[in-house]
């Protein structure tokens, strides 16, 4: 038989012990979490031809956070002057260790008979700048994840693309 302080003793640490266990993981997932950096590092051109073209984009994440993180699901748009030239979800699944940095390969295809008049326009002098745009999110986080967005812009001199 328990005297009714020790059952009091009892009841009030039953209750802690939630409270302090939500109060140590909403610190580690707020407090703590930083979105990883993920950056544009290369476009390589797999296969050119007139209905269907093949890239692979080439993603670069780095992991602030001094735990590993999960990268999956990378949803991506690329634009050239505000034309959509591709959309897609890549299926990816890394553990990003505590710290680093990976690249990823994310292939995409295209077709720009739909867009053909505008992209003949946009080459018509290879020397203008053309503006591209890339948005895109990727759900990261160790045990709970989140959308980490990303959006890259800025000019293309396609001169510089033409081998001579």
């Amino acid at each position: 038989m328990l005297f009714p302080a020790t059952r009091t003793i009892i009841k009030r640490i039953a209750l802690l012990i939630p409270v302090l266990l939500l109060s140590a993981c909403s610190s580690m997932l707020v407090g703590e979490f930083r979105d990883p950096s993920i950056h544009l590092v290369k476009v390589e051109v797999v296969r050119a031809k007139l209905l269907e073209q093949k890239f692979n984009l080439y993603f670069r994440v780095e992991n602030p956070n001094d735990f590993s993180l999960d990268i999956e699901d990378l949803g991506y748009s690329v634009y050239l002057n505000e034309i959509k030239l591709a959309e897609g979800q890549s299926s990816i699944s890394y553990n990003l260790p505590a710290r680093s940095s990976t690249t990823i390969k994310v292939p995409v295809r295209t077709n720009l008979w739909r867009n053909l008049k505008q992209v003949i326009k946009m080459l018509k002098n290879p020397n203008d700048p053309i503006r591209y745009r890339l948005e895109g999110q990727v759900e990261a986080g160790s045990w709970f994840t989140r959308s980490v967005h990303l959006s890259r812009s800025g000019e293309i001199i396609p001169g510089n693309f033409i081998p001579e």
